[in-house]
């Protein structure tokens, strides 16, 4: 095998899905930051399945997040064709992917998790029956808050439904937990600090994800989170377990709500394809772990590498 210094890597970058915007952004800083540090870069707009790959590419960098990127249909274009890539495979990448899926792999192995229920749309009744009010309505395969709605009161509950239920035919209904957003990063072995996500207002949406995009909205960030020692374990090693529990190589960034009335982290979702820009949440925590932006983007091929 080459060393990651002497390899051609395809940065493969948009996708047709939602968040097709946020990961350009996300592939051209990945992009640039292996040029000089690799033998060639090459950058790959994806718009689907029949997308093509320059030649004699070593390995492809798969920053395509939400449909055909974080869903296992790309690691299994790519698997059929013979290419190495980074990140979670197939399977895991199917299971993480799905909000559902991956809600039930937490509750076998244990992972601290907030209750949910999932809502048929085709059948009729689409009222859940016991997590009730407030609570949070959300698409099962969708990133980016997209689609996502917090239910404040019963009035609201029936037009989040319909709203998520735009996007696929189930919807899964979660209880709302308050308190603080956080989020880990999983680089191989290693628990990346903690970031603490606070919104400028309402919650953690797209507005607030990606103002430069939006237009509005906003959100400060700070890592590590000012939380006690054994605040922060506790989520640590919950975030862990979560990511063990989808059975997710490589990398992860693992999302968890610190409920307020006693420091109880709940994990929400484990994202396998994060934003990976320079200022992004992973590279972030990264930084505060003493692992540049860079040595980041290299060290998460050479972990892939050890997969094919």
């Amino acid at each position: 095998m080459k060393e990651v210094n002497e390899m051609h890597v395809a940065v493969l970058a948009g996708g047709p899905g939602s968040e097709r915007e946020v990961s350009m952004a996300s592939a051209k800083g990945v992009a640039g930051a292996l040029e000089g540090n690799v033998a060639k870069v090459s950058f790959v707009d994806v718009k689907g399945a029949d997308f093509m790959l320059p030649d004699n590419v070593d390995v492809a960098f798969n920053v395509i997040h939400g449909t055909f990127g974080e869903d296992g249909e790309l690691q299994a274009e790519l698997e059929k064709r013979g290419v190495p890539y980074t990140g979670a495979r197939r399977r895991s990448s199917e299971v993480a992917f799905d909000k559902i899926l991956s809600k039930n792999a937490f509750v076998l192995e244990g992972v601290s998790t907030p209750d949910s229920e999932v809502v048929l749309i085709n059948q009729g009744n689409c009222t859940p029956g016991f997590v009730g009010v407030p609570c949070v309505v959300k698409p099962p395969r969708e990133g980016s808050s997209v689609g996502v709605h917090l239910v404040e009161t019963p009035e609201e509950l029936n037009a989040a439904i319909a709203d998520a239920g735009k996007y696929s035919d189930d919807v899964l209904v979660e209880q709302l937990i308050r308190g603080k957003e956080l989020t880990v990063g999983i680089v191989g072995d290693e628990v990346l600090p903690v970031v603490h996500i606070q919104p400028r207002s309402g919650f953690y949406d797209m507005s607030n994800k990606y103002p430069w995009m939006t237009g509005e909205g906003g959100t400060d960030y700070f890592c590590p989170a000012d939380l006690s020692d054994e605040v922060t374990r506790s989520v640590q090693e919950q975030a862990l377990k979560a990511h063990q529990s989808l059975g997710i190589e490589v990398y992860s960034r693992v999302d968890v709500l610190l409920r307020e009335a006693d420091d109880q982290p709940f994990v929400l979702e484990v994202n396998t394809i994060p934003g990976m820009t320079e200022s992004s949440l992973l590279p972030k925590a990264a930084s505060e772990a003493g692992m540049n932006y860079a040595n980041l983007c290299l060290k998460i091929i050479k972990l892939s590498c050890n997969f094919d």
